[in-house]
Formats: C-alpha cells, structure tokens, sequence
C-alpha cells in the first residue's frame, strides 16, 4: 500500500484518470482552454501519470495559442520518452511500480504513451516550430513522428503475440475473454493497427516538400495513401508529385490505381496552394466496464472473479466536412486519421496484458485476504475485501484532449489576396489569405463543439 501511494497520489489511488479529466475535457469543449490548463490535477514528477500530464498541458496550451509554452511541456516530454527507453531504468524503476500495482491498480504504474499519442507529440511539437518560423526545427518533429511508426512497424505483432501468450499461461482463454468483453469493432472500424497514422506522414511531407526535398515528400505522401486510399486529396499529391519527378512505374500503376486523380488538373503557373488542417471535436475518454472471468486460485480452486477494466464507446461520431467557398465554387474537407479509432485498436491490442496483470492482481489480494483473516479474524477480513474493492479502478488513462478525426483540404489559387468563405458545423466564417506563387498557405483549424479557431502558417 505505501509503494502504491509513492507511485500514484490518494486521488489516483480511489478515483480513474477520466473522472478526474472530466470538467477538464467540459471547459475544452466549451473554447476555455486556459481555464481547462488551471483545472488539471497537479502531479510531481515522481507521479505514474506525470508524462500524461504533461501532454493534456501542452496540447491545451497549443489550443490558447500559447505555442512556446505547449513546445516546453511536449519537449519534456519527449526526454522523458527517452529516458523511459533506457532498459536499465524501466527495470529498475518498474519494479517497484509492479509491486505498487499488485496491491493498488494499474494506475500505479508509470503510463506509457502509446505509439500514435507519440507521433501525435511530434506533429503538435512541428507545428509549434513552424508558428516560430523554424522549418528545420519543424523537419526534426516530422522525423522523430515518422521514426516512432516505423520502428512500431517492426516490433508490433511480436508484441502482441507475446502478451496473447502470458495472458494464456494465466488460465485465461482469449476467447471466452472476447465474448465477455464489449466490442469496439464498430470504433476500430478497418484500420490495420493502433499507430500508423496517415496524418502525421501528410504533415511531413507537406514540409518535405516546403524545403524542397520532393523526392521525401513523395515518399511520405504514398505512405499516408496507403493508410487512407480513398483521400482524393492524398491521391493527387502523389499523382502531381509521380509526374514532377518522372516517375515513370509508378505514374504506369497510378494510371490504373487512381484514374479519378489522373484526370485531375495540376496547378498552373503563378499559382500557391491553400491546405486546410481540420480537427474535429475531442477523443473519446476510456470507460470503466467490469466484467468476470473464471480464475483458478493458489490453491487451484476455480472462482469466478469481477475485474474492472477500460473500454472505449463502439461508435464514432459524424463529422460534417469543411465546405470551403470561392468564386461560386465549393470544395469539402476530407478524413485523413480517426484517432479514436487508433485509441480504440491500441488498446484492443494492450488488452492481454492488461487482463494478466489482473489476473495476479487478484490471485494476490486474495492471498493477503485470506492471510489477514487468518491472522486477524472478521476484522482483517472485512479490511481487505473494502481495500480490494476501493482500489480495484480500471485504468482509463489517455491523452484525452486530442481531437477525434482530422480532415484535409487543398486547393490552387492564383497569387495574390482571397477571401474565402469557410463552412463548419453549421457556422460560417470569413477568412483573408495571401497566396504567394509555387508555395503553401497551411490553415490549421480547431473545431470544438460550437468553437472554431484557426492559425495560418506560410510554408
């Protein structure tokens, strides 16, 4: 119990992670974003969930404009990725933190930010960069994004199977856990996994190609598409950028692959490109659900056994597109990533090895049960059962105030000052850009319940 508390606060100890958010995630709804700073519970750095923290902060501080701020917590951030990346530390560190999560929940162990909340950072950390007009330090965020994906790419499915595994030994047959457990396939929709992210590869090669390294940003724009087809936008990219560098296969397959893009028109001369950035309401925070499994104790007797674990709505939320207005003609923003529905499949994949952890969680507390009875009568019992139950809390940590789905949209204007006429969730707003020839204009907007805002960015 003291380990515990040296790991996690009294507040984390009885109470999960989304309670705890939740009239942080009301006043981010509502476009407080400095009031929704001021409402996150304080943690030290010695907290499981400091890192978490610090990420809700800096992407608030994002939202109020207050870029240097949000580039000081993400790069904390960042270095405490790193630092959790040394081997020598996690053993060391995490043992005691098992120990503390045994007796308590998992919310007393240190919480790992998952692969698309990481690439998030960086894409977050990039645009920080580019609101200070520092390209090379934006290129450095797109990289490391790009890196955290691949290198997931590699070690995912061992991972995977790995934890399927321990969780088996354990006497849980994966199985009868799936028929127990509420289904989020209507949320994971068909994405492959939890962390490719096509997003975060558009955004790279967007200032790829702003530093005139086309053939990078070709690259990561046939990426994205891989990840999402069936964006016109992505499709034209890498149609326009197949035929800019002579790519001669590939525009052969691409004829084939995309005869919508191939008919496409590529800029004229004189002209600059508009690219809009939507992101569209809030991620949707973890449930606790309980469900109960049949266990075989010490003593190999079988009980059934209630565990509390986190779950995700299965279903996403509808999204009106952008409908952007010019000279009698509209065009719409398309899906680019649901991260809800990366949340949702990461931890459809964490799900083993959450249930094992559970699993010697209980066969525990029930052996200090029994100890306490044994040593203590009635009185030790009735301590126990009121510890177990007080403390037995799902953990229902995520970066819970990023947006749920992100758009796109592009468009060639001639150079020079336009007035377009912006369409959201019902709301219309007027906005005055300058184009200039041959480059981007890059709009980023925010699109939370009835608050809209936005940041302009010339590539």
């Amino acid at each position: 119990m003291l380990s515990a508390c040296s790991a996690i606060s009294f507040t984390d100890l009885f109470s999960n992670y989304n309670q705890q958010m939740r009239e942080v995630r009301q006043a981010q709804q509502q476009g407080g974003f400095q009031q929704a700073l001021s409402l996150i519970p304080s943690r030290n750095s010695n907290n499981s969930s400091y890192n978490l923290s610090l990420l809700e902060k800096a992407r608030l501080a994002y939202l109020a404009n207050d870029n240097k701020q949000s580039q000081e917590y993400f790069a904390q951030v960042y270095q405490l990725v790193q630092e959790a990346q040394l081997a020598a530390k996690i053993e060391l560190s995490r043992g005691v933190e098992n120990v503390a999560a045994v007796v308590s929940n998992d919310n007393a162990i240190r919480y790992e930010i998952p692969l698309y909340e990481q690439s998030m950072l960086h894409s977050y950390q990039a645009l920080n960069y580019l609101a200070q007009q520092d390209l090379s330090g934006a290129l450095v965020e797109v990289r490391r994004a790009n890196l955290v994906q691949e290198q997931a790419l590699i070690s995912n499915a061992n991972s995977i199977y790995r934890h399927q595994e321990e969780m088996a030994a354990q006497g849980v047959n994966m199985a009868d856990f799936s028929h127990r457990y509420p289904t989020m396939d209507n949320t994971i929709g068909d994405i492959k996994n939890g962390f490719q992210n096509a997003y975060t590869f558009y955004l790279s090669a967007l200032l790829y190609e702003a530093a005139g390294q086309s053939n990078d940003a070709y690259i990561d724009y046939k990426k994205a598409l891989e990840i999402y087809p069936d964006n016109s936008y992505l499709q034209q990219e890498v149609w326009r950028l197949a035929n800019d560098l002579y790519m001669s296969e590939d525009i052969t397959l691409l004829k084939t692959s995309l005869p919508q893009a191939v008919t496409h028109k590529n800029e004229h001369a004189n002209q600059g490109q508009v690219t809009f950035i939507v992101e569209n309401g809030i991620v949707a925070a973890k449930q606790e659900i309980a469900i109960s499994l049949p266990i075989f104790t010490s003593h190999n007797n079988m009980r059934f056994y209630s565990m509390a674990l986190p779950s995700y709505p299965n279903n996403l939320r509808n999204y009106s597109p952008l409908t952007v207005s010019y000279q009698n003609k509209s065009y719409q923003s398309e899906e680019i990533v649901r991260l809800q529905s990366l949340a949702a499949k990461q931890l459809k994949d964490q799900l083993p090895l959450m249930v094992t952890r559970q699993v010697v969680r209980l066969l525990a507390k029930e052996e200090i049960r029994q100890q306490l009875e044994r040593k203590n009568g009635q009185l030790g019992n009735i301590f126990a059962n009121i510890y177990n139950i007080a403390t037995e809390k799902a953990d229902t940590r995520s970066w819970s105030t990023l947006p749920d789905s992100i758009h796109i949209l592009q468009l060639n204007l001639p150079a020079g000052e336009h007035q377009l006429m912006l369409n959201i969730n019902g709301s219309n707003q007027q906005i005055k850009l300058s184009i200039k020839p041959n480059k981007v204009t890059l709009v980023k907007l925010a699109a939370i319940g009835t608050y809209n805002q936005y940041q302009t960015y010339n590539l």
